[in-house]
This record gives structure tokens, C-alpha cells and sequence, in this order.
């Protein structure tokens, strides 16, 4: 029934997935030009809240859970496993306050509209894959702007998407680079549950009906762990949701 329904529903969601993205193509270059990165940042968000509107003309069930919500004064690394592209509008707006930026990678700024001019304008960090130098680079460009702006950046440790669900192990290196110039920055994990299901037919159909849910785990203090010992930390309480709970 997932699939079948998908073939009818799909269209219809990628229909006004693509016209969110036109539409705010041009308001984004609008509000950068006219008021700055501020203003371009209230327009990414709101085009992610209408991005996020087109997961319930599949059926979606979403649920958001934060219950750490009180570390605003000082930058925060969301570690997050990642299961496929719709992880990442809910993320946007659900973490909106925490101006979180994404490391994305340098092909993605081009060639698709609302998308492209975010990657360009949004301050987070555009990395080539084949070239080392340059993406240790722009992680710690991102970095210093962490430090300076109070932002915030989520990452995902596994370097690639999961498609099953399960977890990949994390990598370390992207997680120490921002912490290089940003070194006061919270770990915080976060859960992704369901997503991966949305995809599980590929592009076309989307399954119908899913329950996905974005889980914000208990904050890691550095302390006197060394960052492998936090990482680790960070994967196994993402494990522990992902891999042994069902969505409720």
C-alpha cells in the first residue's frame, strides 16, 4: 500500500517540492541583497518549514524531539547519522535558533534552484571531496564563523547516507576540525529515525504513510575525553534510539 499510494502521491509532492524551491530562489537573493545574511537566513528557514509541508502530502508522520533547549549562548556541533536528503529541511527549521550551518558538498552550489544560492550565501562550508586542503579549509573557515557569530553546525559523521537504516561508524575528523577554532562548542547528538523508509523504493515512488522522527540526545561536555572517546559517546546514544526503538 506504501508504494501503491506513492505512485499516485509522489508526483504531487515533488510538484510543490520544485515550485518551493523556484519561489524562493529569487526572495533569497532579494533578502541577502537588501538585508543582509540575517535576512537571507529567515527566508532559508521559511522556505524549509514550506519544504517540510510537502512530507504531509506523503502521509508523513513527523515528530521533533528537543528536550535540551537551553544552551543558546554558545555554539553547538549537531552530530546526526543520515539516512537520506529529506533529513535535512527539518533540521533547518526545527534548529533554526541555533543558526546551524551544513557542510555540503562544492558541487551542490550550482545548478539547483533555492538550494544552490543557500549552499553560496548561507555561511556554512562547500567542500570538494577530492581535494583535502580545500575542505579542511572551509571546515575551519566555518569554524571561525561558529566562534565569532555564536552559530552552530550540524554534521554528519558516517560520510555517506545510510539507506537501510543502520548505522555506518562515525568518523572523527570533520568533528575535530570545527572544534579547532571553535573549541567552547557543545556536542550535542542528534537521532534520525524513518527517513531511510521515505526513500526505500528510490526517487520515484516515495513510500506513503512513514513515521519519521528527529530525536535531540543529552549534551556531551568534553571535559577530560579525549574527542574519539566523544564521538564514540555520540554514536552509540544515536545507536541506542536508531537501531533498538521503534518510532512512536
Amino acid at each position: 500500500m506504501n508504494k501503491l499510494l506513492g505512485y499516485i502521491f509522489t508526483p504531487l509532492h515533488y510538484l510543490f517540492f520544485g515550485l518551493t524551491l523556484c519561489i524562493f530562489h529569487p526572495v533569497q537573493w532579494i533578502s541577502f541583497k537588501l538585508g543582509g545574511i540575517e535576512a537571507h537566513k529567515k527566508s532559508v528557514d521559511l522556505m524549509n518549514l514550506f519544504l517540510l509541508g510537502t512530507y504531509f502530502i506523503m502521509g508523513a508522520r513527523i515528530k521533533f524531539r528537543n528536550e535540551f533547549a537551553s544552551y543558546l549562548e554558545r555554539p553547538v556541533i549537531f552530530i546526526a547519522n543520515h539516512q537520506s536528503m529529506y533529513d535535512i529541511p527539518p533540521l533547518i527549521w526545527f534548529l533554526r535558533r541555533y543558526h546551524a550551518k551544513f557542510i555540503s558538498k562544492i558541487e551542490l552550489t550550482r545548478g539547483i534552484p533555492g538550494i544552490s544560492i543557500n549552499l553560496k550565501y548561507g555561511g556554512g562550508a562547500n567542500i570538494d571531496r577530492k581535494d583535502s586542503k580545500q575542505a579542511v579549509s572551509e571546515i575551519l573557515k566555518l569554524s571561525s564563523r561558529m566562534k565569532d557569530n555564536n552559530w552552530s553546525a550540524v554534521i554528519f559523521p558516517e560520510g555517506t547516507r545510510s539507506r537501510n537504516g543502520k548505522l555506518k561508524d562515525f568518523a572523527v575528523g570533520g568533528v575535530a576540525t570545527l572544534l579547532k577554532k571553535c573549541p567552547q562548542a557543545l556536542i550535542v547528538p542528534v537521532a534520525i529515525q524513518g527517513s531511510w523508509k521515505f526513500v526505500r523504493f528510490g526517487a520515484f515512488p516515495l513510500s506513503f504513510g512513514e513515521k519519521m522522527s528527529w530525536t535531540v540526545l543529552e549534551p556531551i561536555e568534553k571535559s577530560e575525553k579525549s574527542l574519539e572517546e566523544i564521538v564514540l559517546q555520540a554514536e552509540n546514544a544515536i545507536r541506542d534510539i536508531v537501531e533498538e526503538r521503534q518510532i512512536k
